[in-house]
């Protein structure tokens, strides 16, 4: 610095830097000697606000250094060392070791084997015996939870995940290794252990060498009575001991144990303790030196400090603490090395053989909603205090998510936050809280949560021989014994379970204490829903539940149960067949179903069976056999016919006509119609033999198949209104069921499919239930809505309430059960007409309502009644009652005229009446359909009622206008006489005799309009009244009644008025019924927005002249309510074309479910009163399964959010969507329907927005099946990624891989999109495209097709294509081996040989076709004579193919080469005769091309071998194209030509210029080289060049050859020059990452251990940190760096390369401490250089502000480092604002610099100003270079 200083001209400015350094001196002083207390603290408190950020230069380290010393933190486990000393609390003792409580919420084991010597020993000889030893005790015996312990840490291991596990030893040997014979004085307290028991007393061990401790007898007897653990010491237990008396220079010591000795027992300066014998639990007097934050600082025994954390000061002082201050503290801790202690100021700690608070065992899990901060530390975590008072702490960790979520002002003190109770640290006395949710949340915390029965879901950590370990929760793990792993017993569980597998178990027992929890995997256990047997007090006579068998013996079986509870099944109730040898019956393991007989507590007795009902009887039995054979073959919902077999009590049997009456089947009479009346004459009439045409399967459960013909069932299994299992069943559903049954406490329904529910008493009925019985009856028809569900029970809670459960449309309702009712009556009738029996039947088929009869009277009863008799009603009973008698004098005999009113056809009964008003004639008045009519009831029968109108007619009205309307008071009765108000339904006349009509309003001539089909049946008839109501008006009114879609409002007696959903609530929640907000009968007040007109439904603007004879249409929105109301509803009257206009494509607006249309595919839904929407099926969800049954998920008056996509062709309604806008972009997924299957090609989908895609066979799964397409019909909903969208063609694809990268499904045929996908020898699937004449084509892709020659096809040799045709038709599924792939040609050569393939052959052996292969060759003869038998061969053939050349061929047969040719198959013709020539052939025939062998040339007979054969060695040159052309391109004549002398000599040139060629190839020096042949000349020729080498390596690397590569690598090593360091290097770091992509650790380890032999150590370890950290292989890469500090500490590029590493992973912190590290490394030279490197990788990849701080405190310290500036500057102008790097520039102006460098700073700032600045700056900057040359020259004048 001096030398720099040096370059200032002279004067007055020079004397700034000396006056700062003099008062920098001074100040180092005061920091050194006189420590300051209050500077001292607020540079603690700096300290601790900057998280050593802020770096101290030059003189400040050695300050930093003292301030080191008062490092105040609380204990963390990577401080702790072997041998470290510490105070710790016994937490629990099993029979193996103790688990110790340490300070700072640590916790640590002590084997039982680190006791004591005397308590091993006895451990040995017990072991040795084999027999337990009286006087020894277990663990638990004699250490209670809360002994005070010393220990000293043996050990400190990671476990195998990851977390760090502390092994100490209580052993005094090891615990008082520093205390010495000579060391003893009395009055220390120590730690002993009795090792035996003598007369007069205890000899105890206190580890010190050469010395004999002994405990008087009576010094024990007090500390015996207290404790009250039996009457004597055992041998191995802890003892806190005082010493009395030293003799003989410490080898004999007196002690006592007595606890008030013991208490006050204090360590003195006398007691002569040194750093190195100071031991954990002593108490001293101690002197405050130093309170910080974190904690305070203590000075003891004269020369000694120590350290207390802010968790063990005195909670009740904690703020009080002084300097000078004299306190009792204990210690905590010795370190070995560093020598640091700790010491607690708590209470319970500062009386020796005391014991901590401990924590009552309710609490522990117990969640605290609002626990109070009392303190936050920063870098630890936060000190609560609880609900109770006590205080808890949390861990960094605990208090957030992540370490990143963690928001520190969330933890001021005072503020609350809700936590649960961990653990509880006994050494702390505090509890250890977490406020993570998921802790919180947690179901289980430790094993006292888990209870016997729970189903937990588990993950694999271990198999093991017992069984499999599952881990449940962080810190309970559980075994499944191998007898649980399935329901049946696994030989090998590793095949079925993979560690880490999600796994749901059952609880079979928990043992918290012994922290034992055993689990099950039987499905039949996990899933049972059967009660839970635990406890023999549990098991009540009856009980069934499920066990599973322990053994089966000759006396029966043992059946276990959860926790151990066991119990027998004798032999005689194993079955109610006897068994004789139940161990061939049952085995080990097996889950069953037992009921319990007797159980006896006490004795722990169980008496269980396994007959769970009564014995059935004989003639059940005899029943049951036939049916047995009945194969469940119906499904549920299909019709049949049926021929009735028998008529038995409520019930038909019937055979089913399809399987030729073979089956047999029942229909219960209730189930004949939906109508009881129907049932019964049904049943009546029908006799054996009669066939029932359409009757619908009811369950199928193999010996029952029931039938039903309920039309109502019916119609809902067809129309999918039905729940197929429980878990579609959904709250708010209507099913069409039947009653099961009728209890006193409600009814229970049952649906088509088995699923069952009850409708409890208060939802059967609107009205009022006193008996079940009178309002249904068993086998009736009934609608039930869901109420609720309960999926844990399986049990589902019904509503029957008619209001509930219609669609609101009551006259619709009631027509319709009428309808039906007499549907049903004509086809009776029908059948009785076809039958023709008797006259009776024929007469009762004759009459009809409304027939005119003449009867005779036969008698008059005394009520008034009378019996008719006549020629047309013989045999029938005919009555008119007192009231259909009527004015009429009659006697018997008398003939008169009656008119019949009701045909009973069951009782034979015939009902007339003789009253006028009913025989009057009738009018011609012409009677319209809905017009309504006041009528007198005539008759009332079971169903329905007749009634006369006043034209005469007689009409028939339903009783009933509901399913479930079936209860009547009597006063709601109807009464024969009583006018009613009746509405024509059917007017025409028809086969009843009667008009259908149904009940309507008590008014008369009220107009009501007929409905148009768009119109719901929901909307109630309005009239249109005359009223005065305006715009805006305010009105009250009472709720009518409540719609899915509108409410209406009586206003007053004759007005009525309509709310809609939308103008219910301003914010209507989605997924909301606005309209249950409102009840029938609440009184609303509500605005006039509109009116409606009644005919046409329009909304009528106020002028126009029928709006005061609207239906005013209201609102109750607030909004509405208050604010000025616009003419909202009254545009001009076609307005809805300018209302959809007001709608935008892309908003979103709020809608109102209406109803789904299953004719069009779309659910109708309505925005406003006037404004209609639909939603095509396809934009209604991404979820296939709300798509298969839209009509379940979407209920009438749902709010539901939709999109706009525009409007309706007509423009009449919103055309809106509930997935958005789709966009149908690549790599995106939407649903689509499928519209057409095209075989062997695919599918094409419609998908939303009215566009279509398709789909390749390719792409519907990712495992290819042999008939992909018969899984899609037409309309299946499917998801579908989107391949591509170009042009408009969208490909799709189906495949699981693409729909659901995450789920890690295994992909069987990966997809191969362009030919590079595929690699030679590679087994790929596909289907067959095509078989041509030169092979078959085989589709591997939509983009890839291969070939496969003939010869590749199968083994055999075939003459007919067609052969090949038949076994390889299209689409046939095939594997196919990869021969080779060309691609530019885009070839790809295929093969599915058995030997290529190790599938089957595709041509079967049973067809005998001649092999290729027939014979092989025999190998004893030499090549020469090979070559010579081929030459002879050739001839032979030369001179046959001469002889036969005009003779036309008949056979040809393929002669595959031997092993030398050159893959050139021969061709000839054989005559009959030439027997000899056709064994030669077969001799020579040998093994078809081996594998990877190029495509065999096939050439015509007149083909002459060259006499070299060698020549025939080169490579032929476009094999592809002539293997597979030559046979169509050449004419047949020219191969039958033989070769002249000429063509021989162009054929042997040819060969010449071919490998002239390949010579000049091969010396073609910009050759890429091709083999591994090509890589040994290279090498050969260039051994030092590592390029070479390693592009050798990367060949073999590229055929998967990994030993070659590694072979290659070592040649290299051994071949270049050891001169060529860096050549060499380049080798080993190519080794290095062979073995860490393909090798072992250990393998790489090998090679890193030699690569640090030969290399630089400090390169090789530095390419191995980025090996690691390439292949994300980050916690390798972090121990290694470790190791790196340690061996290149004086390595300035290992702390930069750590910390560009650390910065890369985001760990800004860990590079902050780096950095602290780096400097107390690194001598102080390198410091300024390496704040500078770290601050630029912060800038790059960290913190910028903390790389800004780095660069201010580097540049304050050291003003004169121009290179520093420079630095800033770049980054600055790289990473700042303007403004931040002008404020550098001002600075950098303003410095005491050498002109020259102040030029070249002046020149920078022009540079900057110019190029980002304005004119101004620039004339600033220059100014400001005026200036300072100005100064600079008036100095040098003075």
């Amino acid at each position: 610095m001096a030398s720099v200083e040096e370059n200032f001209p002279r004067g007055g400015v020079q004397k700034k830097p000396t006056e700062g350094k003099k008062v920098n001196s001074k100040l180092e002083r005061d920091n050194l000697f006189d420590v300051h207390h209050e500077e001292q603290s607020q540079k603690r408190k700096r300290n601790q606000r900057d998280q050593g950020k802020q770096k101290k230069f030059k003189t400040d380290k050695i300050a930093a250094a003292k301030d080191n010393v008062v490092n105040i933190e609380p204990l963390a486990i990577e401080a702790l060392c072997e041998g470290m000393l510490l105070l710790g609390c016994v937490k629990e003792a099993s029979d193996y070791e103790l688990v110790i409580s340490l300070p700072n919420g640590l916790s640590g084991f002590v084997p039982v084997t680190q006791i004591s010597d005397a308590y091993s020993k006895m451990l040995t000889k017990e072991v040795a015996q084999g027999e337990l030893l009286e006087d020894l005790h277990s663990l638990s015996d004699m250490y209670s939870p809360g002994t005070l312990v010393r220990c000293i840490v043996t050990s400190v291991e990671k476990n195998a995940d990851g977390r760090r596990s502390i092994k100490l030893s209580i052993d005094p040997k090891k615990v008082n290794k520093g205390l010495n014979a000579s060391a003893l004085a009395s009055g220390m307290l120590l730690s002993g252990f009795v090792s035996s028991v003598e007369d007069h007393g205890y000899l105890i061990d206190i580890g010190v060498s050469g010395t004999h401790a002994f405990l008087p007898r009576q010094k024990a007897q007090n500390y015996i009575k207290a404790v009250k653990r039996g009457s004597d010491l055992k041998i191995g237990q802890n003892l806190n001991c005082v010493i009395v008396e030293v003799k003989n220079e410490g080898r004999v010591v007196r002690l006592t144990i007595d606890r008030s000795e013991v208490a006050a027992s204090l360590a003195t300066e006398q007691q002569n303790w040194t750093l190195s014998n100071l031991l954990p639990g002593l108490v001293v007097k101690a002197r405050v030196q130093k309170v910080t934050p974190l904690g305070i600082k203590l000075s003891f025994l004269s020369s000694f400090t120590g350290i207390v954390d802010f968790i063990h000061t005195d909670p009740e002082k904690s703020m009080n603490y002084a300097p000078d201050q004299v306190v009792k503290a204990c210690i905590l801790s010795i370190h070995p090395t560093s020598k640091v202690v700790r010491l607690t100021l708590r209470q319970s700690f500062l009386h020796p053989g005391g014991s901590p608070n401990q924590l009552s065992s309710d609490r522990m899990g117990a969640v605290v909603e609002e626990a109070t901060v009392k303190a936050f530390y920063k870098q630890f975590g936060a000190v609560f205090e609880l609900d109770d008072g006590s205080l808890a702490f949390a861990r960094l960790k605990h208090l957030s998510k992540t370490r990143k979520s963690l928001k520190p002002g969330a933890f001021k003190a005072g503020c609350k936050h809700k936590c649960r109770i961990i653990d509880y640290s006994l050494m702390d006395e505090m509890s250890v809280v977490s406020l993570k949710y998921q802790i919180i949340e947690a179901r289980f915390l430790q094993y006292q949560d888990i209870h016997v029965g729970d189903v937990v879901q588990g993950k694999v950590l271990a198999l093991k021989p017992i069984g499999m370990q599952v881990k449940v929760a962080d810190g309970i793990k559980g075994l499944v014994p191998s007898l649980h792993l399935a329901n049946v017993i696994l030989k090998q569980p590793e095949k079925k379970f993979n560690i880490g597998d999600e796994l749901k178990c059952r609880v079979l027992e928990c043992n918290p204490a012994g922290k034992k929890l055993i689990l099950t995997l039987k499905k039949s256990l996990v899933q049972s829903k059967l009660p839970v047997l635990s406890c023999y007090e549990d098991a009540k006579p009856g009980l069934i539940t499920h066990g599973f068998v322990v053994c089966a013996r000759d006396f029966g079986c043992i059946v276990k149960f959860y926790n151990d509870v066991k119990g027998l099944v004798p032999k005689n109730e194993l079955s109610s067949e006897p068994i004789s040898c139940p161990d061939q019956v049952f085995h080990e393991g097996q889950v069953v179903k037992v009921m319990v007989l007797k159980c006896e507590p006490q004795q722990e007795r169980l008496l269980l069976s396994f007959r769970l009902s009564s014995k059935p009887t004989l003639e059940e039995k005899k029943e049951c056999t036939p049916k047995k054979k009945q194969e469940v073959k119906y499904q549920i919902g299909e019709m049949v016919d049926v021929k009735v077999l028998k008529k038995k009590d409520n019930v038909l049997e019937v055979s089913i006509l399809e399987d030729e009456g073979n089956v047999t089947a029942m229909i219960p009479t209730v189930h004949l119609s939906d109508f009881g009346a129907n049932c019964k004459l049904l049943w009546h009439c029908l006799q054996e033999g009669d066939v029932l045409p359409r009757v619908m399967c009811l369950s199928d459960k193999g010996e029952h198949i029931v039938l039903s013909r309920k039309s109502a069932v019916i119609s809902a299994v067809q129309d999918e209104q039905v729940v197929r299992c429980f878990s579609e069943i959904q709250p708010g559903m209507l099913l069409t069921g039947y009653v099961r049954n009728v209890m006193p406490f409600g009814v229970f329904v049952e649906f088509p499919f088995g699923v069952t529910g009850l409708a409890p008493k208060v939802s059967m009925s609107d009205k009022f239930v006193t008996d079940t019985k009178d309002h249904f009856v068993v086998g009736q028809t009934v609608i039930a809505k869901v109420m609720s569900i309960d999926e844990e029970k399986q049990r589902v809670l019904l509503n029957l309430k008619v209001s509930e459960c219609s669609s609101g449309d009551s006259a619709a309702e009631s027509f319709a059960l009428l309808n039906q009712y007499f549907k049903e009556l004509k086809e009776i009738r029908n059948f009785l007409r076809r039958r023709g029996e008797s006259n009776t039947a024929q007469g009762l088929c004759e009459l009809v309502p409304g027939k005119e009869l003449q009867l005779v009277v036969q008698d008059v009863k005394e009520d008034g009644s009378a019996l008719f008799s006549g020629s047309c009603v013989t045999g029938l009973t005919v009555t008119a009652t007192r009231y259909h008698v009527g004015d009429k004098s009659i006697a018997p005999g008398k003939k008169t005229k009656a008119l019949v009113l009701h045909v009973d056809a069951l009782t034979s009964k015939v009902y007339v009446s003789l009253r006028e008003e009913v025989l009057k004639q009738k009018t011609k008045q012409r009677l319209t359909e809905n017009s309504q009519h006041s009528a007198v009831v005539q008759h009332i029968a079971e169903e329905f009622a007749i009634v006369s109108l006043e034209a005469g007619q007689l009409a028939a009205v339903p009783i009933a206008s509901h399913f479930n309307d079936t209860f009547r008071f009597d006063s709601e009765k109807l009464k024969v006489g009583q006018t009613i108000s009746a509405t024509l339904k059917v007017v025409k006349m028809n086969d009843h005799g009667v008009l259908l009509a149904v009940q309507g309003p008590a008014k008369k001539n009220v107009f009501v309009r007929v409905r148009n089909e768009s119109e719901t049946a929901s909307e109630e008839m309005l009239t249109a009244v005359k009223h005065s109501l305006s715009l805006g008006d305010i009105v009250t009114g009472t709720v009518k009644s409540v719609k899915p879609t509108h409410v209406t409002v009586a206003i007053d007696d004759k007005l009525t008025g309509s709310i809609h959903a939308s103008r219910i609530l301003d914010d209507v929640p989605i997924g909301s019924f606005p309209t249950n907000t409102l009840k029938a009968g609440q009184k609303v007040t509500a605005r006039v927005i509109g009116g409606r007109d009644v005919n046409t439904h329009r909304y009528l603007p106020i002028t126009h002249p029928h709006f005061t004879r609207s239906v005013p249409e209201l609102s109750i929105r607030p909004s509405e309510m208050e604010g000025e109301v616009t003419a909202m509803l009254n545009l001009k009257e076609d307005s809805s074309l300018k209302k959809l206009g007001l709608y935008d494509v892309g908003q979103t607006v709020t809608c109102f479910v209406k109803k789904y249309n299953i004719l069009k595919n779309w659910l109708e839904v309505e925005v406003a009163p006037d404004i209609r929407g639909r939603v095509p099926l396809l934009l209604l969800s991404l979820n296939t399964k709300v798509l298969k049954h839209p009509e379940k998920s979407f209920k009438n008056g749902q709010a539901i959010s939709a999109t706009v996509t525009g409007t309706n062709v007509t423009e009449t309604n919103l055309c809106l969507s509930l997935t958005g806008i789709q966009s149908l972009a690549q790599d995106t997924i939407t649903v689509g329907m499928v519209t057409k299957v095209t075989p062997h090609a695919g599918l094409t989908v419609a998908l939303p927005g009215g566009k279509t895609g398709k789909v390749s066979v390719f792409h519907l799964s990712d495992t290819f099946t042999e008939n992909p397409l018969s899984d899609f019909k037409l309309g299946k909903i499917v998801r579908c990624y989107i391949l591509s969208n170009e042009n408009g063609k969208i490909q799709l694809s189906l495949r699981q891989s693409r729909l659901n990268p995450k789920s890690n499904s295994k992909v069987k045929d990966v997809e191969i999109t362009c030919i590079n996908d595929v690699k030679k020898d590679q087994l790929v699937r596909g289907y067959v495209k095509s078989v041509t004449p030169s092979g078959v084509f085989f589709g591997l892709s939509t983009s890839v097709l291969g070939r496969i020659l003939f010869q590749n096809v199968s083994p055999y040799f075939v003459q007919k294509h067609s052969l090949y045709e038949k076994y390889l038709p299209e689409g046939k599924l095939l594997t196919a081996k990869v021969l080779g792939v060309n691609g530019k040609g885009k070839h790809v050569e295929l093969s599915l040989l058995p030997e290529d393939t190790g599938m089957p052959s595709i041509l079967p052996e049973s067809l005998g076709l001649p092999r290729y292969d027939a014979e092989e060759e025999k190998k004893e003869a030499d090549d020469q004579e090979k070559r010579e038998e081929l030459k002879m061969k050739t001839k032979r053939k030369r001179r046959n193919s001469e002889r036969e050349q005009d003779v036309k061929p008949k056979k040809r047969k393929i002669c595959p080469a031997d092993e030398s040719d050159s893959g050139i198959e021969v061709y000839y013709r054989e005559e009959d005769d030439d027997d000899e020539q056709e064994e030669d052939a077969a001799k020579k025939q040998s093994k078809l091309k081996k594998r990877g062998e190029a495509p065999r040339l096939q050439v015509s007979t007149a083909f002459t071998w060259v006499e070299d054969m060698d020549a025939m060695n080169l490579p032929v040159l476009n094999q592809k194209e002539e293997s597979s052309e030559s046979e169509e391109e050449e004419d047949p004549q020219s191969k039958l030509k033989k070769q002249t002398k000429k063509e021989k000599e162009l054929e042997k040139q040819k060969k010449e210029k071919e490998l002239c060629k390949l010579e000049a190839a091969l010396m073609d020096p910009n050759r890429q080289p091709q083999s591994a042949d090509d890589f040994d000349r290279l090498v050969l020729s260039s051994p030092n060049s590592s390029i070479l080498w390693l592009q050798y390596m990367a060949f073999h690397l590229q055929a998967t050859e990994i030993e070659k590569a590694r072979a290659v690598a070592e040649r290299a090593l051994k071949t270049i020059c050891f001169r060529e360091e860096q050549e060499k290097l380049n080798v080993w770091v190519a080794l290095l990452n062979l073995e860490n992509m393909y090798g072992t650790e250990e393998t790489l380890m090998k090679v890193f251990e030699r690569a640090v032999q030969y290399n630089e150590p400090l390169k090789v370890f530095q390419h191995l940190c980025d090996i690691y950290a390439n292949s994300e292989k980050y916690k390798q890469a972090e121990e290694l760096y470790h190791t790196m500090l340690k061996r290149f500490r004086q390595e300035k590029s290992v702390w930069l390369k750590y910390a560009s590493f650390l910065l890369k992973q985001g760990q800004i912190d860990a590079t902050h401490r780096l950095l602290e590290r780096a400097l107390k490394a690194l001598p102080t030279k390198e410091h300024v250089d390496v704040i500078s490197r770290f601050a630029q990788l912060e800038f790059r990849f960290g913190d910028s502000d903390h790389a800004k701080a780095l660069f201010e405190s580097t540049l304050s310290s050291y003003p004169k480092r121009t290179d520093i500036w420079s630095i800033y500057m770049d980054i600055m102008i790289k990473h700042g604002s303007q403004k931040e790097v002008r404020d550098i520039f001002e600075r950098v102006i303003h410095l005491s610099l050498a002109p020259k460098k102040m030029k070249f700073f002046f020149k920078r700032y022009l540079d900057y100003e110019k190029k980002f600045g304005t004119t101004e700056s620039v004339l600033a900057v220059k100014r400001a270079a005026l200036e300072y040359v100005e100064t600079k020259s008036s100095l040098a004048d003075t």
